[in-house]
Protein backbone atom coordinates (compact mmCIF):
# COMPACT_ATOMS: atom_id res chain seq x y z
CA UNK A 1 0.00 0.00 0.00
CA UNK A 2 1.43 3.43 -0.91
CA UNK A 3 1.85 6.17 1.68
CA UNK A 4 1.91 9.94 1.51
CA UNK A 5 4.74 11.79 3.24
CA UNK A 6 4.96 15.49 4.05
CA UNK A 7 8.19 17.15 5.18
CA UNK A 8 8.40 20.67 6.61
CA UNK A 9 10.60 22.70 8.96
CA UNK A 10 9.53 24.61 12.08
CA UNK A 11 10.99 26.05 15.25
CA UNK A 12 11.47 23.47 18.02
CA UNK A 13 8.49 24.20 20.24
CA UNK A 14 6.19 24.71 17.24
CA UNK A 15 7.28 21.33 15.88
CA UNK A 16 6.36 19.58 19.13
CA UNK A 17 2.93 21.20 19.25
CA UNK A 18 2.21 20.49 15.60
CA UNK A 19 3.26 16.83 15.89
CA UNK A 20 0.67 16.16 18.59
CA UNK A 21 -2.03 17.96 16.61
CA UNK A 22 -1.18 16.06 13.41
CA UNK A 23 -1.64 12.72 15.16
CA UNK A 24 -4.98 13.90 16.53
CA UNK A 25 -6.04 15.06 13.04
CA UNK A 26 -5.35 11.70 11.39
CA UNK A 27 -1.64 11.34 10.60
CA UNK A 28 -0.35 7.78 10.97
CA UNK A 29 2.98 8.86 12.46
CA UNK A 30 5.13 11.96 12.92
CA UNK A 31 8.92 12.07 13.32
CA UNK A 32 10.90 15.13 14.43
CA UNK A 33 14.64 15.56 13.93
CA UNK A 34 17.14 18.41 14.14
CA UNK A 35 17.21 20.09 10.75
CA UNK A 36 20.83 21.14 11.33
CA UNK A 37 22.07 17.72 12.48
CA UNK A 38 24.14 15.49 10.28
CA UNK A 39 23.69 11.79 9.67
CA UNK A 40 22.74 9.89 12.83
CA UNK A 41 25.52 7.89 14.45
CA UNK A 42 25.40 4.29 15.61
CA UNK A 43 24.23 5.24 19.12
CA UNK A 44 21.79 8.05 19.96
CA UNK A 45 22.24 9.80 23.30
CA UNK A 46 19.71 12.57 23.93
CA UNK A 47 21.23 16.03 24.37
CA UNK A 48 19.24 18.87 25.96
CA UNK A 49 18.50 21.48 23.26
CA UNK A 50 19.88 24.98 23.78
CA UNK A 51 16.66 27.03 23.63
CA UNK A 52 18.66 30.22 24.17
CA UNK A 53 20.71 29.67 21.01
CA UNK A 54 20.03 31.72 17.85
CA UNK A 55 16.78 30.81 16.12
CA UNK A 56 18.63 29.26 13.16
CA UNK A 57 19.98 26.57 15.51
CA UNK A 58 16.55 25.53 16.66
CA UNK A 59 15.02 24.35 13.38
CA UNK A 60 13.30 20.98 13.37
CA UNK A 61 12.42 18.80 10.41
CA UNK A 62 8.94 17.30 10.74
CA UNK A 63 8.17 14.21 8.65
CA UNK A 64 4.53 13.18 8.53
CA UNK A 65 3.23 9.83 7.29
CA UNK A 66 -0.35 9.62 6.02
CA UNK A 67 -2.42 6.94 4.36
CA UNK A 68 -2.64 7.03 0.56
CA UNK A 69 -6.22 8.35 0.53
CA UNK A 70 -5.84 10.88 3.36
CA UNK A 71 -6.95 14.47 2.76
CA UNK A 72 -3.54 16.02 3.35
CA UNK A 73 -4.61 19.64 3.06
CA UNK A 74 -7.44 19.18 5.58
CA UNK A 75 -5.20 17.39 8.09
CA UNK A 76 -2.50 20.04 7.82
CA UNK A 77 -5.01 22.87 8.12
CA UNK A 78 -6.78 21.38 11.16
CA UNK A 79 -3.51 20.52 12.90
CA UNK A 80 -2.00 23.96 12.33
CA UNK A 81 -5.14 25.62 13.68
CA UNK A 82 -5.24 23.37 16.76
CA UNK A 83 -1.56 23.92 17.49
CA UNK A 84 -1.63 27.66 16.78
CA UNK A 85 1.17 27.25 14.25
CA UNK A 86 1.70 29.02 10.94
CA UNK A 87 2.72 26.40 8.37
CA UNK A 88 5.72 27.25 6.19
CA UNK A 89 5.03 27.91 2.53
CA UNK A 90 7.61 25.29 1.49
CA UNK A 91 6.32 21.75 1.98
CA UNK A 92 7.77 18.63 0.38
CA UNK A 93 5.20 16.05 -0.69
CA UNK A 94 6.17 12.50 -1.61
CA UNK A 95 4.59 9.10 -2.12
CA UNK A 96 6.22 5.85 -1.00
CA UNK A 97 5.52 2.18 -1.38
CA UNK A 98 5.65 0.13 1.84
CA UNK A 99 9.21 -1.13 1.43
CA UNK A 100 10.61 2.31 0.61
CA UNK A 101 8.94 3.90 3.62
CA UNK A 102 10.10 1.13 5.99
CA UNK A 103 13.72 1.57 4.90
CA UNK A 104 13.42 5.34 5.27
CA UNK A 105 11.94 5.08 8.78
CA UNK A 106 14.40 2.46 9.98
CA UNK A 107 17.32 4.71 9.09
CA UNK A 108 16.02 7.31 11.58
CA UNK A 109 15.96 5.04 14.65
CA UNK A 110 19.18 3.95 16.37
CA UNK A 111 19.81 2.58 19.89
CA UNK A 112 18.90 5.20 22.49
CA UNK A 113 20.12 5.41 26.09
CA UNK A 114 17.45 6.47 28.62
CA UNK A 115 17.79 6.83 32.38
CA UNK A 116 20.71 5.06 34.03
CA UNK A 117 20.38 1.54 32.58
CA UNK A 118 17.75 1.41 29.87
CA UNK A 119 18.53 1.06 26.17
CA UNK A 120 15.79 1.32 23.53
CA UNK A 121 17.03 -0.80 20.61
CA UNK A 122 15.19 -0.95 17.26
CA UNK A 123 14.57 -4.57 16.25
CA UNK A 124 16.81 -4.20 13.18
CA UNK A 125 19.84 -3.02 15.24
CA UNK A 126 22.32 -4.94 17.38
CA UNK A 127 22.11 -4.12 21.09
CA UNK A 128 24.99 -2.04 22.52
CA UNK A 129 27.51 -3.88 24.69
CA UNK A 130 26.59 -2.67 28.19
CA UNK A 131 26.91 -5.26 31.00
CA UNK A 132 24.70 -3.25 33.36
CA UNK A 133 22.18 -2.18 30.70
CA UNK A 134 18.59 -3.31 30.20
CA UNK A 135 17.84 -3.52 26.47
CA UNK A 136 14.30 -3.17 25.11
CA UNK A 137 13.97 -4.48 21.55
CA UNK A 138 11.36 -2.33 19.84
CA UNK A 139 9.56 -2.19 16.52
CA UNK A 140 7.14 0.78 16.62
CA UNK A 141 5.08 -0.48 13.67
CA UNK A 142 2.17 1.93 13.27
CA UNK A 143 1.99 2.72 17.01
CA UNK A 144 3.39 5.71 18.86
CA UNK A 145 6.34 5.15 21.19
CA UNK A 146 9.98 4.89 20.13
CA UNK A 147 11.61 6.34 23.24
CA UNK A 148 12.78 9.47 21.46
CA UNK A 149 10.00 11.83 22.57
CA UNK A 150 10.62 13.79 25.82
CA UNK A 151 7.42 12.46 27.39
CA UNK A 152 8.49 8.86 26.83
CA UNK A 153 11.96 9.52 28.20
CA UNK A 154 10.47 11.16 31.28
CA UNK A 155 8.24 8.13 31.89
CA UNK A 156 11.04 5.62 31.38
CA UNK A 157 13.37 7.41 33.80
CA UNK A 158 10.56 7.64 36.39
CA UNK A 159 9.60 4.00 35.87
CA UNK A 160 13.17 2.81 36.35
CA UNK A 161 13.22 4.32 39.84
CA UNK A 162 9.64 3.39 40.75
CA UNK A 163 9.97 -0.32 39.95
CA UNK A 164 13.25 -0.60 41.84
CA UNK A 165 11.71 1.11 44.90
CA UNK A 166 8.71 -1.27 44.80
CA UNK A 167 10.62 -4.44 43.91
CA UNK A 168 9.51 -6.48 46.96
CA UNK A 169 6.97 -7.69 46.24
CA UNK A 170 7.20 -7.13 42.47
CA UNK A 171 4.64 -4.46 41.49
CA UNK A 172 1.66 -4.94 39.21
CA UNK A 173 1.65 -2.33 36.44
CA UNK A 174 -1.01 -0.82 34.16
CA UNK A 175 0.13 1.10 31.06
CA UNK A 176 -2.92 3.04 29.87
CA UNK A 177 -2.43 4.33 26.32
CA UNK A 178 0.37 1.87 25.62
CA UNK A 179 1.20 2.73 21.98
CA UNK A 180 4.14 0.48 21.04
CA UNK A 181 4.19 -1.04 24.53
CA UNK A 182 7.52 0.54 25.41
CA UNK A 183 6.56 1.43 29.01
CA UNK A 184 4.88 -1.90 29.76
CA UNK A 185 7.88 -3.80 28.38
CA UNK A 186 10.33 -1.64 30.31
CA UNK A 187 8.37 -2.38 33.49
CA UNK A 188 8.66 -6.10 32.83
CA UNK A 189 12.37 -5.88 32.06
CA UNK A 190 12.89 -4.00 35.34
CA UNK A 191 11.08 -6.64 37.41
CA UNK A 192 7.35 -5.84 37.42
CA UNK A 193 4.76 -8.60 37.08
CA UNK A 194 1.08 -8.82 36.14
CA UNK A 195 1.51 -6.14 33.48
CA UNK A 196 -1.54 -4.94 31.53
CA UNK A 197 -1.34 -2.56 28.56
CA UNK A 198 -4.38 -0.75 27.20
CA UNK A 199 -4.96 1.33 24.08
CA UNK A 200 -7.95 2.40 21.99
CA UNK A 201 -5.98 1.77 18.77
CA UNK A 202 -6.04 -1.88 17.59
CA UNK A 203 -2.68 -1.29 15.86
CA UNK A 204 -1.19 -0.44 19.25
CA UNK A 205 -2.48 -3.70 20.71
CA UNK A 206 -0.81 -5.62 17.87
CA UNK A 207 2.47 -3.69 18.20
CA UNK A 208 2.55 -4.10 21.98
CA UNK A 209 1.93 -7.85 21.77
CA UNK A 210 4.63 -8.31 19.11
CA UNK A 211 7.16 -6.19 20.99
CA UNK A 212 6.47 -7.96 24.29
CA UNK A 213 7.07 -11.36 22.70
CA UNK A 214 10.26 -10.06 21.09
CA UNK A 215 11.51 -9.05 24.54
CA UNK A 216 10.41 -12.19 26.34
CA UNK A 217 8.14 -10.15 28.61
CA UNK A 218 4.63 -11.22 29.57
CA UNK A 219 2.28 -8.31 28.84
CA UNK A 220 -1.47 -8.58 28.39
CA UNK A 221 -2.41 -6.05 25.67
CA UNK A 222 -6.11 -5.13 25.60
CA UNK A 223 -8.65 -2.69 24.30
CA UNK A 224 -10.17 -0.65 27.17
CA UNK A 225 -13.46 -2.56 27.34
CA UNK A 226 -11.59 -5.87 27.69
CA UNK A 227 -9.60 -4.86 30.77
CA UNK A 228 -10.88 -6.88 33.76
CA UNK A 229 -11.49 -5.39 37.18
CA UNK A 230 -8.46 -4.93 39.41
CA UNK A 231 -6.06 -2.51 41.02
CA UNK A 232 -2.37 -1.90 40.33
CA UNK A 233 0.68 -0.83 42.28
CA UNK A 234 1.86 1.44 39.45
CA UNK A 235 -0.35 3.12 36.84
CA UNK A 236 1.23 4.81 33.81
CA UNK A 237 -0.51 7.09 31.31
CA UNK A 238 1.47 8.94 28.66
CA UNK A 239 -1.33 10.52 26.61
CA UNK A 240 -2.31 14.22 26.46
CA UNK A 241 -3.52 16.66 29.11
CA UNK A 242 -7.24 16.68 28.26
CA UNK A 243 -7.59 12.86 28.08
CA UNK A 244 -5.65 12.56 31.33
CA UNK A 245 -8.14 14.90 33.02
CA UNK A 246 -11.09 12.99 31.56
CA UNK A 247 -9.61 9.66 32.65
CA UNK A 248 -8.96 10.76 36.24
CA UNK A 249 -11.84 8.74 37.80
CA UNK A 250 -10.91 5.61 35.86
CA UNK A 251 -7.17 5.77 36.57
CA UNK A 252 -7.82 6.61 40.21
CA UNK A 253 -10.01 3.53 40.58
CA UNK A 254 -7.25 1.40 39.05
CA UNK A 255 -4.58 2.57 41.52
CA UNK A 256 -4.45 0.78 44.89
CA UNK A 257 -4.18 2.83 48.06
CA UNK A 258 -0.51 3.56 48.57
CA UNK A 259 0.11 2.88 44.88
CA UNK A 260 1.79 5.32 42.52
CA UNK A 261 0.66 7.01 39.32
CA UNK A 262 2.72 8.71 36.61
CA UNK A 263 1.09 11.01 34.06
CA UNK A 264 2.80 12.49 30.99
CA UNK A 265 2.03 13.92 27.58
CA UNK A 266 1.30 17.32 29.11
CA UNK A 267 3.05 20.64 28.82
CA UNK A 268 4.41 22.36 31.92
CA UNK A 269 1.64 24.96 31.69
CA UNK A 270 -1.00 22.19 31.79
CA UNK A 271 0.38 20.43 34.86
CA UNK A 272 -1.66 22.40 37.41
CA UNK A 273 -4.95 21.40 35.75
CA UNK A 274 -3.93 17.74 35.63
CA UNK A 275 -2.84 17.79 39.28
CA UNK A 276 -6.15 19.38 40.23
CA UNK A 277 -8.08 16.60 38.47
CA UNK A 278 -6.35 13.97 40.65
CA UNK A 279 -6.05 15.99 43.87
CA UNK A 280 -9.03 14.38 45.63
CA UNK A 281 -7.27 10.99 45.68
CA UNK A 282 -3.57 11.63 45.14
CA UNK A 283 -0.78 13.65 46.67
CA UNK A 284 0.47 14.74 43.25
CA UNK A 285 3.29 16.97 42.05
CA UNK A 286 5.41 17.78 39.02
CA UNK A 287 8.24 15.26 39.37
CA UNK A 288 10.30 16.14 36.28
CA UNK A 289 10.31 18.34 33.19
CA UNK A 290 12.05 18.28 29.83
CA UNK A 291 11.80 20.61 26.83
CA UNK A 292 8.63 22.22 28.18
CA UNK A 293 6.96 18.83 28.90
CA UNK A 294 6.11 17.72 32.43
CA UNK A 295 5.66 14.45 34.29
CA UNK A 296 3.20 14.42 37.20
CA UNK A 297 3.43 11.66 39.78
CA UNK A 298 1.33 10.95 42.81
CA UNK A 299 0.70 8.51 45.66
CA UNK A 300 -2.87 7.26 46.17
CA UNK A 301 -4.29 8.15 49.56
Amino acid sequence: MPWQAITLELAGREAEALSEALLEAGAVSVAIEDAQAGTAGEIAQYVEPDWDAPAAWRRNRVEVLLQSDADVDRILREAAQAAGVQLPSALRRERFEDADWVRRCQAQFVPLAVGTRLWIVPSWHAAPVDPSGVAIRLDPGLAFGTGSHPTTRLMLAWLEQAVVQNRRPAPRVLDYGCGSGILAIAAGKLGAVGIDAVDTDPQAIIATGDNARRNGVEVRALLPDALPDGEYDIVLANILANPLITLAPLLTARTRRGGRIALAGLLVGQAADVIAAYASAFDARVAATEDGWALVDGVRR
